[in-house]
């Protein structure tokens, strides 16, 4: 494990990130969907022509862009054109609700956003209109909406702009007419020190959380995490992990833009389709979730299919058969949050020494640690479990609209709610979370958003969530309800009803209705036993959830 960070040789802004990449890789393949194919050569073009469109239309130092579109170069090139020129990018979620869009555009207080029209049958315009009153009686360019008080502009890809919307190809040609001698001296006012992006976490609370994440932090984590990976130039990576997370985004983006990588992109995940896309693409690395990798084996043209060029990535079930006997000895996990742009706790590939077993790795060179007792605030010996403190070069600003008294210590250490402990040689090891965040599928969901909605319904007097253990998924969210006297309801009706406020991976896959609160557990205090209503759960659909 290496004990000193590696930071790249360059000032570490967007730009520099962009058009370092285009003069090391050129026309090297970068990201591909489908038939649109980039090299970096070419994304670092299209980024800049966008970014004078931008500049001509008054986005400039730290104006908040929304980006909201799937992955691929159209992600890719919007999110260089916003922050090459200092404009701070809201990574917003594609699979986010009418209910859950509306809180972000207000909360980031966006000024202007890029969306696709559609995407896997949604159609975001429409979207839009539900989740802005009156935003389809206004002119473009000129938004003027009480529920988005900043909003002023919309541009769209891949569909027929609105009154209200323009053309991202238009905003594009405004470029066009700017010298390019103006963008440089725009970037020149960039610096590591700015923030970049918006990455919105659901985090340990049912408010919405968007880490501030800088330039530098951006731009040195991928590359400090690169020298304990093996990515090369002649890779081709494939992941289906959203851009709008930092698994996608720090790690797998970035990082591959560093080593000089290739991306491979698909408009949505299917096991027979994506089986086709790693074979026909030779894929070299896989980046995504287990359940995803059961999927793929489990398919019935697996056996069939030409994976041979498949070496490495954290998909273990895909590698050929004389590397997954390799793959099963001990090697360490690792440890991230959207608020350190992924993996704060690392190792390398080596295999781990005996009674290391369950090990997180180091902490990443450059990223400080503690284990502190939650009650005293007292710093714990080695092998104590407390809970996770740290601070360091990738650790976020801070969190969008919350002060840095509520969010950092005096002296800078970030509360990260995990539980783990450090042993003597420097291994973390996690054992869970200090609070109740469920993750399903790798996707993080927060117990209380869901009850709310569920609380929401006129039938439904008080909601509990929480995750039960699922051999392939991590966890599942489930739920109980209670309801009002002489109220009735069904599960699949309140399932789909959810369904229509929420992500889909939010939705609780089995919802257990009791006909009033009186068939809860309760303790003597008179609140909820949520500890023994979770058991019930647990025990009612812990072998029955599909």
């Amino acid at each position: 494990m290496p004990r000193t960070t590696h930071f790249p040789d360059y000032t570490p802004t967007s730009g520099n990130l962009v058009r370092e990449c285009a003069r090391r890789w050129g026309d090297h393949p970068f990201v591909t969907l489908g038939d649109d194919r980039l090299s970096y050569a070419e994304v670092e073009e299209r980024s800049a022509r966008l970014a004078r469109g931008l500049l001509v239309s008054g986005v400039g130092k730290g104006t908040r862009v929304g980006l909201l579109a799937p992955n691929g170069p159209d992600w890719v090139v919007g999110w260089f054109a916003i922050t090459r020129i200092g404009g701070v990018a809201v990574l917003l979620n594609t699979y986010s609700k009418t209910p859950e869009l509306r809180r972000a555009l207000r909360h980031s207080d966006q000024a202007v956003l890029l969306t696709v029209g559609s995407h896997l049958g949604n159609d975001y315009l429409d979207r839009l209109e539900q989740a802005a009153p009156g935003l389809a009686g206004q002119p473009h360019e000129h938004l003027l909406l009480e529920s988005h008080p900043f909003l002023r502009s919309v541009w769209t890809w891949g569909a027929e702009p609105r009154p209200w919307c323009g053309a991202l190809g238009d905003l594009a040609a405004r470029g066009d007419a700017v010298p390019g001698s103006l963008l440089a001296e725009a970037e020149a006012e960039v610096h590591p020190a700015d923030p970049m992006v918006v990455v919105y976490s659901s985090g340990s609370t049912a408010d919405p959380k968007g880490a501030v994440h800088s330039h530098g932090a951006v731009v040195r984590h991928a590359h400090n995490l690169g020298q304990m990976r093996d990515l090369r130039p002649d890779d081709v990576l494939y992941t289906p992990m959203p851009l709008f997370w930092v698994g996608g985004f720090s790690f797998t983006l970035v990082g591959a833009m560093h080593a000089g990588a290739a991306l491979v992109f698909e408009e949505r995940f299917e096991p027979g389709a994506t089986l086709e896309l790693l074979e026909r693409e030779r894929v070299t690395q896989v980046l995504g979730w287990p359940h995803m990798a059961k999927a793929l084996v489990d398919h019935p043209t697996f056996a069939a299919r030409d994976l041979s060029s498949i070496r490495a990535g954290s998909m273990a079930a895909l590698l050929p058969q004389h590397l997954q006997a390799d793959a099963d000895v001990p090697t360490a996990n690792s440890l991230g949050m959207t608020e350190t742009l992924g993996p704060h706790t690392f190792d390398t590939r080596d295999e781990l020494p005996p009674g290391k077993e369950g090990s997180f790795g180091f902490s990443v060179p450059g990223v400080e640690h503690r284990i502190v007792d939650p009650v005293t605030g007292e710093e714990l010996p080695a092998g104590e479990v407390g809970e996770l403190w740290l601070r360091g070069y990738s650790l976020m600003l801070g969190l969008h609209k919350r002060e840095r008294a509520e969010t950092f210590t005096a002296d800078g250490w970030y509360r990260t709610g995990d539980a783990g402990r450090f042993d003597e040689d420097g291994h973390f090891y996690f054992t869970g979370r200090m609070g109740d965040l469920i993750k399903s599928s790798g996707m993080n969901v927060t117990p209380r958003e869901v009850e709310e909605v569920l609380e929401e319904m006129d039938e439904v007097v008080m909601a509990f969530v929480t995750g039960i253990e699922h051999p392939d998924r991590g966890q599942d969210v489930v739920a109980a309800v209670a309801l009002r006297p002489g109220e009735t309801l069904d599960e699949e009706s309140a399932r789909a009803r959810v369904k229509e406020e929420l992500a889909s991976y939010k939705v609780p896959r089995r919802i257990a209705v009791f006909g009033d609160q009186t068939e809860l557990p309760w303790l003597d205090s008179g609140k909820v036993d949520r500890r023994r209503l979770a058991l019930l759960l647990e025990q009612r659909f812990g072998t029955d959830s599909p």
